[in-house]
């Protein structure tokens, strides 16, 4: 049984458990709360919390997730007490001078982290803020200063946007919760980057995902396990089209669930692991559900649940609910209401979901074909402003304006406004990539355009200074440079012709010269000997002629 109680000013939840005493301090603040700009400042200050406690017999961590920041350990009642003290104190007097050791650790961190499959749906899904920002780096961690710090931890790590737990038999007498008052910090709502869904897209090598958006509850849990019981009896046992085959239920906000479906394949197999992963959605959408997967699921539920809340596995999950403002139900309640789910709900929910569903496909297939509507990777409309040519792509070119930025290539459009950027980053050498809200991405490198630092100085002044993240040098190498122009070992057939053809023009007008010079003096002789008029027009006449002709014939060389 969870019971409820309060230290200053901090609700706590306290259970049961078997084994040592473990505690974990939950704040309603993640990745999702933070500008782009400032990504990382979050777990840099997990980070900071946690490094005055140095090595320590108890075993102690922090985590940094999409809404929540917590920081858990195990140790004795006494230990439990110090170590929420520490961390409390820590917060709000944040050991600055390990300011840049710690972002050191974040870089090493990031670098040897790999990338998980669900990055690309959250990018396509939700593009470059909230939700989404768990596709992209810490790229912001490099410009936050002190000051950054401290306004983020008054804002997010105080009494009233925490919750304390504690598994054990008694909370420690001695605890207490130094922090300072605040506001409970609700959690950002999901944005949406898909005009229209379901929506598909091209994603990674070797895998097929989907993901689609449901109510928060038990019905929505139940209708996760069951897809995933049906994607492992068809890819994997059936088939042998996929090893790993399974989904996953997160919690978004108060009332909203994501419900996510992953599936690996072999390259050569990848068209018949889509269309087996889409015909199960299918299947369970039209209500084709064995009863007997609903009852093994929720058989499988309850004593997941009977077991977590005898070890005080329920602890942090509700510590999450209650900051993000749903009920916490006794156990008894919770298996009550899994207990009641039907296969007539799990049709429910798997029909919700696929209203809202993203099917993410290997490269060279598509989900045009299962009815899914292709998610847009470029831009619909372009700024108008000044035009910048690149160097050695004839078509394509930079567009710089007031309010923002577009990359037009051949009839591909990318294009970000400043009212609508995520983050800039900016590389000593003038390098810029701009981010959008939507997700879209305008890289410029002036080495690569005409005037091209023209045009990043016009963006300088004119994009919010608060997107920009200074980036540290690149070596030279790495700089994009244009592609050279063609080297020949002689003169180019083109030019030797046309220097021929300007050599002849030469002679043709010097014969011209002289044959005029010739004509006027038969002209002269002629009209002295005869003194007749009609002389001197056939002279002139047949000069005129001739030259006319001669001049039409080379007008193209001549000219060339």
């Amino acid at each position: 049984m969870i019971a409820r109680t309060e230290i200053g000013g901090v609700p706590v939840l306290h259970g049961p458990s078997t084994g040592p005493a473990r505690a974990g301090l939950v704040f309603r603040v993640g990745f999702a709360d933070e500008p782009m700009a400032r990504r990382g400042i979050t777990h840099l200050i997990e980070h900071l919390a946690l490094s005055p406690l140095g090595l320590a017999d108890f075993h102690y961590n922090g985590s940094t997730g999409t809404e929540y920041t917590s920081f858990h350990m195990t140790g004795t009642p006494g230990e439990l007490a110090g170590f929420v003290d520490g961390v409390c104190t820590a917060l709000h007097d944040l050991p600055m001078h390990r300011l840049d050791t710690e972002k050191d650790i974040l870089r090493a961190e990031a670098h040897s982290r790999s990338h998980s499959a669900h990055e690309p749906l959250a990018l396509w899904r939700h593009g470059a803020r909230d939700h989404g920002a768990v596709a992209y780096p810490e790229w912001g961690v490099s410009a936050i200063t002190p000051d950054d710090l401290r306004y983020w931890a008054a804002r997010y790590f105080t009494r009233d946007n925490a919750v304390l737990w504690v598994a054990g038999d008694e909370v420690p007498a001695e605890l207490r919760l130094h922090l300072p008052s605040g506001t409970r910090q609700p959690s950002p709502a999901p944005s949406s980057a898909l005009p229209v869904t379901p929506a598909c897209f091209a994603g990674p090598e070797g895998v097929v995902g989907w993901s689609g958006m449901v109510p928060y509850g038990p019905a929505a849990i139940v209708f996760a396990d069951v897809l995933e019981r049906a994607m492992i009896r068809t890819l994997r046992q059936e088939a042998g089209l996929s090893y790993a085959a399974h989904t996953d239920y997160h919690p978004m906000g108060t009332d909203t669930a994501l419900v996510t479906a992953l599936a690996d394949c072999l390259p050569d197999k990848q068209g018949a692991v889509l269309g087996a992963f889409v015909d199960e959605l299918a299947a369970l959408r039209v209500g084709r559900i064995d009863p007997a997967d609903v009852q093994a699921v929720i058989r499988k539920r309850h004593e997941a649940l009977v077991l977590a809340d005898q070890q005080g596995d329920r602890l942090a999950g509700h510590a999450r609910a209650l900051l993000a403002g749903r009920p916490v139900p006794s156990i008894e309640t919770e298996l009550a209401l899994l207990a009641a789910v039907t296969p007539q709900d799990v049709t429910a929910m798997a029909q919700q979901a696929a209203g809202t569903g993203l099917l993410m496909t290997p490269p060279g297939t598509a989900g045009t074909w299962a009815g899914f509507t292709a998610a847009p990777a470029e831009s619909d409309t372009v700024v108008i402003g000044t035009p910048y040519a690149a160097v050695s792509e004839p078509d394509t070119h930079l567009i710089v304006a007031v309010d923002g930025v577009s990359l037009v290539s051949g009839n591909h459009r990318a294009t970000v406004r400043f009212d609508a950027c995520a983050i800039v980053r900016a590389w000593p050498h003038g390098g810029r990539t701009f981010v959008g809200h939507d997700g879209i991405v305008v890289s410029v490198e002036p080495t690569l355009y005409r005037d091209g630092h023209q045009a990043v100085a016009w963006l300088d002044t004119h994009c919010p200074a608060a997107l920009r993240v200074d980036e540290a040098p690149r070596d030279p190498g790495a700089i994009p440079r244009p592609d050279p122009a063609p080297a020949y070992a002689t003169e180019p057939p083109i030019r030797e012709e046309r220097r021929q053809v300007r050599a002849m023009s030469v002679l043709v007008t010097i014969f011209l010269i002289s044959g005029v010079i010739r004509g006027f003096i038969l002209v002269r002789d002629e009209f002295h000997d005869n003194g007749t008029t009609a002389g001197l027009i056939t002279a002139a006449a047949v000069v005129a002629v001739i030259g006319g002709s001669l001049l039409w014939r080379y007008r193209g060389r001549f000219l060339a």
